[in-house]
C-alpha cells in the first residue's frame, strides 16, 4: 500500500551441502510467494469487505486512486484468500483461546445454523462468555451424524464446555448428548416458548390466514383506501384541521359527519395497519393476522354504527362508503373465521400468561429479537412456571384439546433443560459461579449481522446464492470487532504482519479445496445442460452409439 506497484529483484541462495534455498525475508514479509499483491493489500481488502460491508467495484476505485493496479475478480478472490488466511491464523491461536477462556472458567457453547432455499447448512459454534466464534462448518443438511465429528473437533480444541445452549433442534440435541454427555445442556427459552406457541394455536393461525386471503380483503380495503386519499391529499389542511378536532376533545361522532372522506381513511388505513402490528418477534409472539381480523371487524362495528343513514357526502363518496361495508360483510359473517379467531384468542392468552411466568419476551419489552429474558432469578422463574403447570393439568377444558396437550407435555419433557442453577467452577483466582444465557440469542444475532453485511454490500435479501458460495470460516471475520481476541490473535503485531507467517503453499491448498467445496458447476456443463433439446439430443448420441 505504501510502496504501491514495484518490480523486485531478488537473490536467491543455495547451499551445495544442504540443497537448501534461501529467498529474501524481507520480500517474503511484504508479498506472499506467487502472489503479485502485499499482505496489507490482502488486509485492506478484507477489512473493507468483511467489517465496512464495501462492494468490489468501490475497493477497485479507492486502490485505484492509491495507486494499486488491481481488477473487481482480483479484489473478490483476494477476499477470499483474505478468510483463508484469518482462519489458518486462528487455527494456530486456538491453544491460546483456550487459556483465555479458562481464565473465565471455562466457555458456553452456543452452536447454531443458518440456511435459506436449497443451500447448504451454515453451522457456527460460539463462547456464549467472550462471545468468540470458535469453530465454524458447511453441512449438506443438518443432521446428527454430520454434527457428532463437528463437536468432537471442538472438544478437542478448546476442551469440554461448562454448559450447552441451543435451540430445539433435533439433530443438535441428539449430537450434544452424544458428545458431551455429563455437560449441562440447556434449551434457548426463546426458541422454546417459539415452537410451544406454534404448536398451541398454529393450526388457528392459517385458517384466519387462508379464510382473509380468500376473501381478498386486504386486496379490497387497498382499493378503497387509495380512493380515499386522493381528495384527501387535495385539501391538506383538512388533516391539520381534523388533528386540532381530536385534540381539543370534541366528539368523535361529531367528527364523522364533518369529515366524513378523512374518517373513513383513517379507519381504512388503521384496519390495514394490523397486518404490521407486533414488536419484531414474528409469529407465534405477534399474531399479525389475528389482530388485522380483530381490527376489520371493529371497524365494520363502527361503520355500521355511525355510518348508517345520517352520512353526508356526494353520491359518489356514499357509493364508496358502502362499497367498504360491502367488502367487509362476508369477513364478519364467516363462521369459520370467527370461530378460529375466538379459539386462537383464548389460547393466545394462556400463552402469553407462560410468556410471563418465564420472563422473556414480555409485551413491555422493545428489544424484538434480542430478547434474552429479564434478569429474574432462575428459581423464582422455575417456581412461577410450575405454578402455570399446575393450573393447566386441573383445567378440566384443556384436557382434550390437543394443543394444550402438547404443551403440557413439552414442560414437563424438557423442564431439566430450561432451568439451571448458576455453575460453580474452580479457576486460578478461586472458585466462580457461572450462569448460563437463557437464550440462544449470541448466536442468532451472529447469524444476523453476517447476513446483514452480505446484504448490504452485495444489495439483496436472498442469501441463498451467498451462503452456497461462501467459505465456511467466513463468520470468522465477526472476531476482529472483539477486543480481547484481536490481542490473542496479532500478539502485538499488524494483522499483515501476521499473515506473512503463514505459509503461502497451506493457503493455495485451502483455495483449492475451498473452490471444490463450493460445488461449482463448469460454464460448459451449464450451456449444455439449459439447451430446451438436451434430453432428446442425449437420448439420439446415446442410440447411435449403442447401435
Amino acid at each position: 500500500m505504501e510502496i504501491r506497484d514495484f518490480i523486485a529483484h531478488e537473490t536467491v541462495y543455495h547451499c551445495e551441502l544442504c540443497g537448501r534455498i534461501f529467498h529474501s525475508e524481507e520480500l517474503r514479509s511484504l508479498v506472499p510467494k506467487n502472489c503479485n499483491f502485499g499482505y496489507d493489500v490482502i488486509v485492506f481488502i478484507g477489512e473493507s469487505v468483511f467489517l465496512q460491508c464495501r462492494d468490489y467495484q468501490e475497493i477497485f476505485w479507492d486502490l485505484r486512486e492509491r495507486n494499486v493496479t488491481i481488477s473487481e475478480s482480483e479484489v473478490a478472490f483476494l477476499a477470499r484468500k483474505f478468510v483463508i488466511y484469518l482462519s489458518l491464523l486462528h487455527r494456530r491461536v486456538r491453544k491460546k483461546i483456550r487459556k483465555f477462556m479458562k481464565l473465565n472458567g471455562g466457555y458456553i457453547l452456543h452452536p447454531d445454523g443458518t440456511c435459506e432455499g436449497g443451500s447448504p447448512h451454515l453451522i457456527s459454534a460460539l463462547d456464549g462468555i467472550t462471545e468468540i466464534v470458535l469453530d465454524n462448518i458447511k453441512l449438506p443438511s443438518e443432521n446428527a451424524g454430520d454434527l457428532i465429528p463437528f463437536l468432537e473437533a471442538i472438544k478437542k480444541a478448546y476442551g469440554v464446555p461448562v454448559a450447552v445452549v441451543s435451540d430445539m433442534g433435533k439433530a443438535i440435541v441428539a449430537a450434544v448428548k452424544k458428545v458431551f454427555k455429563n455437560v449441562p445442556h440447556l434449551l434457548c427459552h426463546y426458541h422454546f416458548l417459539r415452537d410451544l406457541g406454534k404448536d398451541l394455536f398454529g393450526e388457528e393461525n392459517d385458517v384466519i390466514r387462508k379464510r382473509l386471503k380468500s376473501h381478498g380483503i386486504q386486496s379490497h380495503l387497498g382499493k378503497r383506501a387509495r380512493e380515499l386519499k386522493k381528495p384527501v391529499d387535495a385539501t391538506p389542511k383538512i388533516v391539520d384541521g381534523f388533528a386540532g378536532m381530536m385534540g381539543g376533545g370534541k366528539e368523535l361522532k361529531d367528527c364523522f359527519s364533518e369529515h366524513m372522506g378523512l374518517t373513513t381513511y383513517l379507519q381504512v388505513m388503521w384496519a390495514l395497519d394490523g397486518k404490521n402490528q407486533g414488536q419484531g418477534r414474528g409469529f407465534p409472539f405477534d399474531q399479525r393476522y389475528l389482530v388485522f381480523y380483530q381490527r376489520l371487524v371493529q371497524l365494520h362495528d363502527v361503520l355500521h354504527e355511525h355510518f348508517g343513514a345520517k352520512r353526508q357526502g356526494n353520491q359518489k363518496e356514499k357509493r364508496l362508503y358502502d362499497k367498504i361495508y360491502r367488502d367487509l360483510l362476508p369477513v364478519v359473517k364467516d363462521s369459520l373465521l370467527r370461530k378460529a379467531a375466538a379459539e386462537m384468542e383464548e389460547k393466545v392468552n394462556v400463552f402469553n400468561r407462560l410468556r410471563e411466568a418465564m420472563r422473556i419476551t414480555l409485551a413491555e419489552s422493545k428489544l424484538g429479537l434480542n430478547d434474552n429474558g429479564d434478569s429474574s432469578n432462575m428459581k423464582t422463574i422455575e417456581k412461577a412456571v410450575e405454578k402455570f403447570l399446575n393450573q393447566l393439568r386441573k383445567n378440566r377444558a384443556y384436557e382434550k384439546d390437543v394443543g394444550y396437550q402438547k404443551m403440557i407435555r413439552q414442560l414437563e419433557k424438557y423442564w431439566g433443560m430450561l432451568f439451571a442453577d448458576p455453575i460453580i467452577v474452580e479457576t486460578k483466582t478461586g472458585r466462580i459461579a457461572i450462569q448460563p444465557q437463557r437464550t440462544n440469542n449470541i448466536a442468532e444475532r451472529h447469524f444476523r449481522r453476517l447476513m446483514r453485511n452480505y446484504c448490504k454490500k452485495n444489495g439483496f435479501r436472498r442469501m441463498e446464492k451467498a451462503i452456497r458460495t461462501m467459505i465456511a470460516d467466513t463468520p470468522l471475520v465477526m472476531n476482529l470487532g472483539n477486543k480481547d481476541y484481536l490481542d490473542i490473535l496479532l500478539d502485538g503485531k499488524t494483522l499483515a504482519e501476521r499473515f506473512a507467517e503463514i505459509d503461502a503453499a497451506k493457503v493455495r491448498d485451502e483455495m483449492r479445496r475451498t473452490r471444490s467445496d463450493a460445488e461449482m458447476v463448469s460454464p460448459k456443463i451449464k450451456k449444455i445442460i439449459k439447451n430446451p433439446d438436451f434430453l432428446e439430443t442425449l437420448v439420439s448420441l446415446v442410440t447411435k452409439k449403442l447401435s
